[in-house]
């Protein structure tokens, strides 16, 4: 064999020979073996077992390839600001013609692009001006100082609410009601406390400060009135996509005239859309924010203060995994605080289903949010803090995102967990709807036993809970029916107390008579304001076995202690929602311009409506009756022809006594 120096070479002399010791037949013919093996391993590695040629070939057509990767390597924090800026000049241009060719139809995506930014500014302060902002705060940790600002504090805030309540309440006396109840359901609470000396009033009165000072924002102020009452609007709009996928699912028939149809498929919706969120980071920020504000507001420590946070958006038993890894090492105070904001919120996905009911949606999110401080605050009241935590001095806890590796995986986990849920729900409302039956028709025929007729569970609950009804400032005539549907929310379940409340609202917008055969048929604007933040909430006597299972799940050598604090718990949260009730007794005041009767009756009106309904028995009372002669209409009924059209069309849909 010919002495080659090419790879070829190398080769051909172990195939050939069929010596099974190639070295020694390369080290005959002058050749190094390492320096083989090398050549042909580099050769694999690169030609992948092609020819000389071919190799150098192969190496110089991928030299471009290699450069222009080493190129977009070096470079590549350059080119993703280029590609960012080139996203957010389209973006703004985008923004800009849409804010300038229609305005209020853009409304929604300027909301949403003022909130990005401000969360981008505020990031972007904290960066580049944090530490400066510390040590300019600095001074304020001065005790003597603190001291000095905590009574100025304290001392403004009593005068204003004195001054607030002398001059806002001077016109409608319900409202001191409402507070005396706030007073009330305060001092049971005290009186239940666990530890009467150890109550930490510095965390029960910023609970319920920010409380009232956010019901303000929200209730009485126009602009937070409006923001929620837009944003109530968009989540009614965004459920409202549930049709699209129920619809083709079940039909368009059973969607529109089924409950189950209707309300269920909204829970795997909305679920579907919260994990995604989750998945994202946008519930664990927010949730760390508002955390962070209770924090160092009223002085709790960090695991507590972040799973009554994140009740706002999950429900009771998902709330205490966000701060799993510390259950173990809570104190009591600390771990009847995560019960008692588990009791007395509800979660975003079971809120979706009571706007389907046709509940406020602003109502309902404005009475969860302000549940949070208040469960806070109300907790450590019955169950102050004699223990020595050891989550004091922690800055926060952090939150982990979603464990789904893509959107696709946390939106198909989302729906498939909130399947669960949705039959959870349907078996509790057929269960208990049941049970409530069979309830009501025991106790019926036990007072027909002694002449007592129309005895059922509502009635009971209208007559010993309506002193409770009525310190929340419901008015006498409808704190019997506040009062049953308060007694179902906790002895049975809140869909049911919902769907009662629902019902009365229909027919009050779909303009039945108030009163018929002696009967109530529905309650006031003012009443279902109030009786919506008194339900909202998961205290009723299923939930302990609920919280009970969940939390026992997650430290089970805990069991006992859980089971100590539940019943105080739920009592707790049960006053959380009453309390709200009572904030929003206090500043409810009607909205709107009050409807012109006499231009609305002129008009072709022919279904019965609220605003019908009103303006007629406006009418019927202004109407004088002169014996046989045609009645008279005083005031803004001066026209007779056109108030006696008005007559004749309000006798067509509503009985009294001028129409006979």
């Amino acid at each position: 064999m010919e002495k080659t120096n090419g790879r070829e070479g190398i080769a051909l002399s172990t195939v050939e020979t069929g010596i099974e010791n190639p070295g020694l037949e390369l080290r005959e013919e002058g050749i190094n073996p390492e320096g083989a093996r090398k050549t042909e391993e580099r050769g694999h590695s690169l030609g992948d077992g092609l020819e000389p040629p071919t190799q150098q070939r192969y190496r110089r057509n991928l030299q471009p390839f290699t450069r222009a990767r080493s190129f977009c390597k070096t470079r590549a924090a350059l080119f993703k600001k280029i590609l960012l800026s080139l996203l957010c000049l389209a973006y703004a241009a985008y923004f800009l013609a849409a804010c300038i060719l229609n305005f209020h139809r853009a409304l929604a995506l300027f909301v949403l692009t003022c909130l990005v930014l401000l969360v981008l500014v505020h990031r972007f302060l904290k960066r580049f001006f944090g530490e400066k902002l510390t040590r300019c705060l600095k001074p304020l940790e001065n005790s003597c100082l603190k001291l000095w600002m905590k009574c100025v504090f304290v001392g403004v805030s009593l005068v204003g609410l004195i001054l607030w309540l002398a001059l806002d309440t001077a016109q409608r006396l319900e409202q001191l009601i409402s507070f005396a109840g706030i007073c009330m359901f305060t001092l049971i609470l005290f009186a239940c406390s666990k530890h009467h000396s150890a109550v930490s009033w510095r965390a029960v009165l910023w609970g319920l400060g920010l409380q009232f000072v956010f019901g303000i924002l929200v209730i009485r102020t126009d602009p937070g009135f409006n923001a929620f009452q837009w944003l109530g609007n968009q989540i009614q709009i965004f459920l409202n996509y549930t049709v699209a996928g129920s619809s083709f699912v079940f039909g368009d028939m059973l969607v529109k005239d089924i409950f189950a149809f209707q309300a269920l498929p909204i829970i795997l919706f909305f679920g579907c859309v919260m994990s995604i969120l989750y998945y994202l980071g946008f519930v664990q920020w927010v949730v760390q924010k508002i955390a962070w504000f209770l924090q160092i507001t009223m002085g709790t420590t960090a695991p507590e203060t972040l799973a009554v946070a994140g009740n706002i958006f999950v429900g009771m038993t998902e709330a205490p995994l966000l701060i799993r890894p510390y259950l173990a090492d809570m104190t009591l105070s600390e771990v009847h605080a995560v019960m008692t904001g588990g009791f007395a919120t509800i979660s975003g996905t079971v809120l979706g289903a009571f706007v389907s009911f046709g509940i406020d949606a602003s109502s309902l999110i404005s009475a969860s949010v302000m549940a949070a401080p208040s469960a806070l605050a109300l907790s450590k009241l019955v169950y102050p803090e004699v223990e020595e935590s050891k989550f004091k001095n922690k800055e926060g806890v952090k939150l982990p995102r979603g464990k789904e590796k893509n959107v696709l995986e946390a939106a198909s986990n989302g729906a498939t967990d909130a399947i669960g849920l949705a039959a959870n729900v349907a078996a509790n409302l057929i269960a208990f709807l049941a049970v409530l039956g069979f309830v009501n028709a025991a106790l019926s025929w036990l007072g027909e036993l002694v002449d007592i007729q129309g005895l059922t569970f509502q009635v009971i609950c209208s007559y010993i809970l309506r002193p409770v009804v009525f310190m929340m400032g419901v008015e006498w005539a409808d704190c019997p029916m506040v009062a049953e549907m308060v007694g179902i929310k906790f002895f049975t379940n809140e869909f049911v107390a919902y769907q009662r409340l629902s019902q009365y609202k229909n027919k009050r917008l779909s303009g039945v008579e108030e009163w018929i055969g002696g009967e109530k048929q529905w309650i006031s604007v003012r009443a279902e304001i109030i009786t919506t933040f008194s339900l909202c909430g998961f205290a009723n006597l299923s939930s302990i076995g609920i919280t009970l299972g969940g939390l026992t799940s997650v430290v089970p050598h805990r069991k006992s202690d859980l089971s100590k604090v539940v019943v105080s718990a739920l009592f707790t949260g049960a006053c959380v929602s009453l309390i709200s009730a009572c904030v929003a007794g206090i500043l409810y005041v009607p909205r709107g311009a009050e409807t012109d009767c006499v231009s609305f009756l002129n008009t072709s009106f022919t279904n019965r409506t609220y605003e019908t309904y009103v303006c007629c028995r406006e009418l019927f009372r202004s109407t004088s009756l002169n014996g046989t002669n045609p009645p008279s209409f005083p005031g803004p009924w001066e026209d007779k022809e056109l108030s006696a059209i008005a007559l004749a069309k309000c006798c067509d849909l509503y009985t009294n006594a001028v129409c006979a």
